[in-house]
């Protein structure tokens, strides 16, 4: 549950039979989220030239309680080329709106779209924009599913490179009927990735995204006592799942468990269930909505936690309405509703389409109630 003692990735990965069947490399001083670069290891990284820079993608920034966002990817409105400039603007209004941390290469970051070059590039962007803005202390999570064990290691390391400090994995699921058991072929799975990757594992539990795969609490449990596997994203939305986890971490955990820094944190993939998910002893959110309404997401969390039912109650309404619009649009009528709000956030790559007058002023109406209440709060 707690990160492992592996060191940075020596190089690429050459065989097929590496990962899943060698030991994890020999533990050194320090957990992946600690590891200090002196060096870059890949092109990607040959920005960071200086040793203090190396070291300040690397430093230890653990993962608490609170309102984690998976940040948006921008681009050019003409050539659809990755967009640095308003990526490292976004960052940094969420940062300075109070969340707990940001992820890339998520659904919301288009991960799918992108090139493994250009995927560094935006962790790299996001983590420069944070240290250069006073958030070095801001943990970046890094989407890095893929349906080989093989490449899922290659973005894991791809992510520490780019100062990514955990990686979010979703499970294989293309030859999902072909798994001989399918909760053994995805414990292994994870097993592999979690043994070779050089920085910690949450697992991306949403079956939307891998054709109805849907991970049992008893399986993420099993995981859950792997050392490098630190959390879990639920946006399958059972709360009696996510209660179920967090009762059995907290029991692994012991009379060690702390309740502001949880070895395994159980994040809720949604703003619309955010209150449902505390009351069932959830950490916090992981949600998309929080591009447009940080503020809001934050608010609800502690006004709940603050013992203020009825008002957190109020606010989850307005969050969870907001939220249905996101959930309507996708990528797509979230990217138009920052648009219409914010000024910015242009269009989803191709072949999304890119909507009309009528179709984003309805995305712009949906999120109209949730923005308000953002700009009302300081």
């Amino acid at each position: 549950m707690a990160p492992t003692t592996t060191p940075p990735p020596s190089g690429s990965y050459t065989t097929p039979t590496e990962c899943p069947s060698a030991p994890p490399p020999p533990p050194t001083s320090s957990p992946p989220s600690r590891l200090i670069s002196t060096e870059p290891q890949s092109p990607t990284s040959s920005s960071y030239s200086s040793t203090s820079e190396a070291s300040s993608l690397h430093m230890t920034r653990p993962l608490v309680p609170g309102v984690y966002v998976p940040t948006m990817c921008f681009f050019d409105a003409v050539t659809e080329d990755i967009d640095t400039s308003t990526i490292a603007r976004h960052a940094i209004r969420l940062a300075r709106a109070g969340v707990t941390g940001l992820a890339t290469q998520g659904s919301n970051g288009e991960a799918v779209h992108l090139s493994h070059s250009e995927r560094q590039l935006v962790t790299s962007t996001t983590r420069k924009a944070l240290n250069d803005a006073g958030f070095a202390h801001m943990p970046i999570i890094v989407g890095c599913g893929a349906q080989s064990t093989r490449e899922t290691i290659s973005l894991c390391r791809g992510a520490w490179e780019a100062g990514g400090d955990y990686a979010l994995v979703l499970p294989p699921s293309y030859y999902a009927p072909l798994f001989a058991s399918q909760s053994e072929t995805i414990l292994s799975f994870f097993t592999a990735v979690a043994d070779a990757s050089p920085i910690p594992l949450i697992i991306y539990n949403f079956p939307g995204a891998v054709g109805g795969l849907d991970l049992s609490s008893d399986l993420i449990v099993r995981l859950a006592h792997h050392p490098n596997i630190v959390g879990v994203k639920l946006t399958c939305g059972n709360t009696g799942k996510l209660n179920r986890v967090v009762a059995a971490t907290r029991k692994m955990a012991g009379p060690a468990f702390n309740p502001n820094a949880p070895d395994f944190l159980v994040l809720a993939g949604s703003a619309d269930f955010t209150i449902q998910s505390l009351a069932a002893g959830g950490h916090g959110i992981l949600a998309g909505l929080a591009n447009i309404a940080p503020k809001a997401c934050i608010r609800t969390m502690e006004l709940w936690q603050r013992g203020e039912r009825e008002e957190a109650q109020d606010m989850q309404e307005v969050v969870a309405q907001g939220d249905w619009t996101a959930i309507q649009g996708g990528v797509v009528g979230v990217k138009s509703g920052l648009q219409g709000w914010m000024g910015y956030g242009g269009d989803a790559r191709s072949p999304l389409p890119r909507p009309g007058g009528e179709e984003a002023r309805k995305w712009k109406e949906g999120f109209r109630e949730l923005v308000l209440l953002e700009k009302s709060l300081v």
